[in-house]
This record gives C-alpha cells, structure tokens and sequence, in this order.
C-alpha cells in the first residue's frame, strides 16, 4: 500500500508562491535537487491541479534543453517514468504521456489508488491538497521551507487540523530545511 504525501516548497511564512503568484524564491539548486531526486525514487503517482501540472509539465522535455545536468536529467526521468492525474474542469488535454484527467476529486478513488499502489503518491499544490487532508488521505508531509518571508500569496496549507509527529529533517547549504511529519492517528 501506498502513502499519500503532501510535498511542497514554501516560504518560513507558509506560502506556495507570493502575493504576485511568483515562486522564484523556490527554486532548488544542485545539493537540494539531488535530495529531492532520491525522494522521487518512491514515487509512482502525483496527484495535480491544473496549475500544478502546468507547472511541472516542464518535466516532459527538460532531458531535451542543451546540455542539461545530470540531476536536471535524472529528475526528469524519474517524472516521465510516474503516473499523473491532473484534477481539472478547464484543462481539455494534457502535455504528457502516462497522465490522465479527472473532472472532480473523488477521495474513494484515491483511497483505492493506495491500496492498490506498490509506490507512494504524492500530491502536489495547495488547493488539491486541501482537498486530500481534509478527507484525512494525507499520511506524511514533506516541506522544503525556504529562507525566505514573502508576507502572503496562496498558503500551503488549508485552515484545519492536523497533529504530527516529526519523522526527519534536513538543512541544506542555500538554507532550505526539509521537514518530514507523519499524521499521528493517537492524538
């Protein structure tokens, strides 16, 4: 059976992107990418909205780009090689091979999808993942805090309570922390 794992990159103040919609501040260099690269491994599925995935459809063709680097390459493939579902009303095809649409978020769906799944899923931006903690899908959540205050924009999480038990973390050399918590299930 897999995990649910809610992943995402957010500022200390726990935004996704900033008050301008940017993220910029996100972006992973060398020694983060790699850490994210063998967290990946794990992966069979990720669970997208639509702004999501058209972010992430980079992915797609990056091994094309002129002479990219090893990680950059070994990132791609990893997402290339992973199942996507893309939750949209709007978006009436996709840029990628081994993704599919859904119209609406159905949580028995994705319950099934765990156990059904030998791999974890992941389930990437904001406003989906709302969705799942709030049906109590989600089983880990795994944060890349950056340095950074951008003093709004769209938050990382959905207002609602979870308790968590720290399972791991790292610090990385351009300052990101990665936080790893398990849902606790006693409390």
């Amino acid at each position: 059976m897999g995990k649910l794992i809610y992943s995402m990159i957010t500022s200390l103040d726990g935004y996704v992107s900033d008050p301008d919609g940017k993220f910029d501040w996100g972006f992973p260099e060398q020694e983060l990418h790699e850490f994210v690269n063998e967290l990946s491994r794990s992966f069979g599925t990720y669970l997208y909205g639509r702004r999501m995935y058209e972010t992430m459809v980079y992915w797609e063709t990056a091994h094309t780009l002129a002479d990219p680097p090893p990680f950059i390459l070994e990132y791609a493939r990893a997402w290339q090689a992973a199942d996507k579902v893309v939750y949209s009303t709007t978006l009436n095809e996709v840029a990628s091979t081994r993704t599919r649409i859904e119209r609406t978020f159905d949580p028995d769906a994705v319950r099934a999808l765990k156990a059904e799944s030998d791999l974890d899923i992941t389930v990437d931006g904001p406003n989906l993942a709302a969705q799942a903690v709030r049906a109590g899908l989600v089983d880990e959540f795994q944060l890349y805090v950056a340095p950074v205050i951008v003093g709004g924009g769209n938050p990382v999480f959905p207002p609602v309570r979870v308790d968590l038990e720290l399972l791991d973390e790292r610090r990385f050399g351009n300052g990101v922390v990665h936080l790893r918590y398990g849902v606790r299930h006693d409390a």
